[in-house]
C-alpha cells in the first residue's frame, strides 16, 4: 500500500511541470488541462505498469505526449475532406462558405478569380492559412523564414481587401 501512496504523491508533484508541459504543447489553457487529466488518469490506470528504478518523471511525460500525439492524429483524419469536384474547388475553401446561396456562390468565385491572379509565392501561403494552417507549419513546409511568411500572408490580404472593395 505505501507504494501505491509513494506512486500517487510524485505523480501530484509533478502536476504543475505537467501542466506547463501540456500548455507547451497545445497552446491553449483549457486543452492543456484536458490533457492533463487524461495524463493523470492513464497513469494511474498503469500504475502496475511503471518499474520502480526507470525515471519517473520520464515516463509521466511520455505518456502525456503520445496522449497529444495521438489526439492530434485524431483530429486531423477527422478533419480530412475528400474534394470529389473535377478541379478540386472544395478544398481550400471553409464549411461556412456561403455557397448555399446565389450571392455567397458568385462572392465565392470572384474571390477565387482574384485569388488566382496572385503568383504562386503569395497564393499558397495565403491558401494554406485559410486552410487553417499555422504561419510557422507554412514557413516549415515550403522551408521559407516565418517572417517571410508572415508578410506574403499580410500582402495577400491586404490585395485582396483592395481588389474585393465593393464587397465589404
Amino acid at each position: 500500500m505505501k507504494s501505491n501512496e509513494t506512486f500517487k504523491q510524485r505523480l501530484l508533484g509533478l502536476q504543475g511541470n505537467l501542466l506547463s508541459f501540456a500548455y507547451q504543447l497545445t497552446t491553449n489553457k483549457e486543452e492543456a488541462r484536458d490533457l492533463l487529466q487524461d495524463t493523470t488518469l492513464k497513469a494511474l490506470d498503469n500504475e502496475e505498469k511503471y518499474v520502480d528504478n526507470v525515471n519517473f518523471k520520464g515516463w509521466i511525460f511520455t505518456i502525456m505526449r503520445n496522449i497529444f500525439i495521438n489526439n492530434y492524429r485524431q483530429t486531423v483524419r477527422k478533419a480530412t475532406v475528400i474534394d470529389q469536384t473535377e478541379d478540386l474547388y472544395h478544398l481550400n475553401i471553409s464549411q461556412e462558405s456561403g455557397l448555399s446561396t446565389p450571392e455567397g456562390s458568385v462572392a465565392v468565385k470572384e474571390i477565387s478569380s482574384v485569388l488566382e491572379s496572385f503568383t504562386d509565392e503569395y497564393r499558397i501561403p495565403f491558401n494554406m492559412y485559410v486552410a487553417g494552417y499555422k504561419y510557422n507549419e507554412i514557413a516549415e513546409k515550403m522551408n521559407l523564414p516565418l517572417g517571410t511568411i508572415k508578410s506574403r500572408i499580410f500582402f495577400a490580404r491586404k490585395r485582396l481587401r483592395e481588389q474585393l472593395k465593393d464587397y465589404q
